[in-house]
């Protein structure tokens, strides 16, 4: 793993840098407030790294912080949210109002986000729910939580004491109605329909 990458900046690119160190040109990809925090080819620059190993490519992502870094690992534990998903959703805006918009469920405002639809939204507000750390966090814009979003959380909860898994309760939520009704029993039971329990 390379936790750490130091050199000189040798190219910005739309969604990535070059760090050159000890002869190799290092390509990192990066979110926007990194990139546009990087400075101008030829400073020297630090990013905490997260290198992912798929089958047929070796990627390296660079942060400014552990925490930005530890929230990117966090949404790629995610049903259907990969590292383009991830980076897109830290470019959106700053770090702890992403961390407080999953942790308070406001999920229109993560759905804004390109890549992000309403059901990766509800997803990533499930199995995030409970693994931010709150300390600090405003309230989303508005200051309000969607009555939905707050039932749905609640349903989580209840799917996951039925023994169903963080996925499985976020895929039966993320497969309700649009129109269905905010009474909590009824949402159990168009949720339990989906596993065909009901």
């Amino acid at each position: 793993m390379i936790a750490s990458i130091r050199g000189t900046l040798q190219h910005i690119g739309a969604d990535h840098l070059v760090v050159e160190t000890g002869g190799i040109g290092f390509l990192v990809f990066a979110p926007r407030p990194v990139l546009g925090a990087a400075g101008a080819p030829g400073d020297p620059i630090f990013l905490h790294t997260l290198l992912i190993v798929r089958e047929d490519a070796l990627s390296l992502y660079g942060f400014a912080t552990p925490e930005q870094r530890a929230l990117f690992e966090s949404l790629l534990t995610v049903t259907g949210v990969g590292p383009r998903v991830a980076l897109s959703l830290l470019s959106s805006g700053d770090l702890d109002d992403i961390r407080a918009a999953i942790a308070h469920g406001d999920t229109a405002r993560l759905a804004r986000v390109p890549g992000i639809g309403k059901k990766t939204a509800e997803r990533i507000v499930l199995e995030l729910k409970g693994k931010l750390d709150l300390a600090g966090l405003p309230l989303p814009a508005g200051g309000a939580i969607s009555t939905a979003s707050a039932i749905n959380r609640d349903l989580a909860d209840l799917l996951l004491n039925l023994g169903y898994s963080q996925a499985e309760a976020a895929a039966a939520i993320a497969a309700l109605p649009a129109d269905a009704p905010d009474d909590l029993e009824e949402r159990l039971r168009l949720a339990l329909r989906y596993f065909g329990g009901v």
